[in-house]
């Protein structure tokens, strides 16, 4: 007695039989790789552009003078080559724009999410979004022009006509669309069961918000916070017009400072020549600036990744 199995049983298909591939699916597969592809080159690219000015660089510099000193005159007769004034800038006016940008941003995230009517939601975050569409350069000069002069001077007389204190500020309500926009995604994504399950329990809508729909959403709130961050350290141009050009280690956000990125746009206008020692400073401080931002990012995907479990 013979048996016959399914795959060889007249009329029956063979499931596990592989298809033939669509050339569509293997066309699309081909732009993802080479997408990605170009991405990774990409970052290989930037990484190889500064570190080998870098390394030429630190072959004159010791690394512990860049560092740990406090005094950046590369352009002086007797140049130093200190990062830390640069460093101080760019934290403290980082710092003021985030101390703006988050509260207003992630409030403006929970009304949306939570408060507004669908009609206000239309027409709100459209309206909100405008702002990320303004050129830094005019950001810069709104800083300079109107928030020195007219806000800032006349409650503190002594300020600097070029300071972090506007340069932040301004800064912070660039960022606020930026975190606002990516916040409110993330707890659109939110279940509506949760926020029926809280109410059933007698929760209020602030309680909601607060309690369960932020919890829920925070791996994309940390996201759009270090995103949000991310621009704030990389913004060259408000800190080039506002702060002003003055290396200064100080923590007074009513003084004149510079930023690792304002430096980099202005030594890099032209004025240095090729190959010199002053010229290769702008790439270390560059590749500075690169390990800095790749370090605030591995730590955030750390933390995003965590919450993500948690409230999968």
């Amino acid at each position: 007695m013979t048996m016959t199995t399914p795959s060889s049983a007249p009329g029956v298909l063979n499931p596990l039989r592989q298809t033939k591939p669509r050339f569509g699916e293997s066309l699309i597969k081909g732009i993802l790789v080479l997408a990605a592809a170009v991405s990774l080159f990409t970052t290989f690219g930037i990484v190889i552009s500064l570190l080998i000015p870098s390394l030429e660089f630190f072959a004159e510099i010791p690394l512990t003078e860049f560092l740990l000193t406090t005094t950046w005159t590369p352009l002086f007769a007797d140049p130093m080559y200190g990062v830390l004034p640069l460093v101080m800038g760019t934290l403290v006016i980082t710092l003021l724009a985030i101390a703006v940008a988050i509260p207003l941003g992630l409030g403006s995230a929970i009304y949306l999410s939570e408060y507004a009517s669908p009609r206000a939601r239309k027409v709100l975050k459209p309206t909100l979004e405008v702002l990320a569409g303004i050129p830094t350069v005019v950001f810069g000069f709104f800083a300079l022009d109107f928030i020195t002069a007219y806000v800032l001077r006349p409650i503190f007389p002594q300020i600097d006509v070029f300071n972090a204190l506007s340069a932040g500020l301004v800064m912070g309500v660039m960022i606020i669309p930026t975190i606002a926009s990516l916040s409110e995604d993330a707890m659109a994504a939110v279940p509506s069961g949760l926020r029926d399950g809280a109410y059933a329990l007698g929760a209020t809508k602030r309680q909601t918000a607060l309690r369960v729909v932020i919890p829920a959403a925070l791996s994309g709130i940390v996201a759009a916070f270090v995103l949000g961050i991310s621009r704030a350290i990389g913004e060259t141009m408000i800190v080039t017009i506002a702060a002003g050009l003055q290396p200064n280690m100080t923590l007074n956000p009513l003084e004149g400072m510079q930023t690792m990125t304002s430096y980099i746009a202005a030594a890099g206008s032209g004025d240095l020549s090729t190959g010199s020692i002053e010229y290769k400073s702008i790439f270390a401080v560059g590749l500075l600036l690169f390990v800095i931002t790749f370090i605030m990012n591995m730590i955030s995907i750390r933390l995003v990744r965590k919450y993500r479990q948690a409230y999968q």
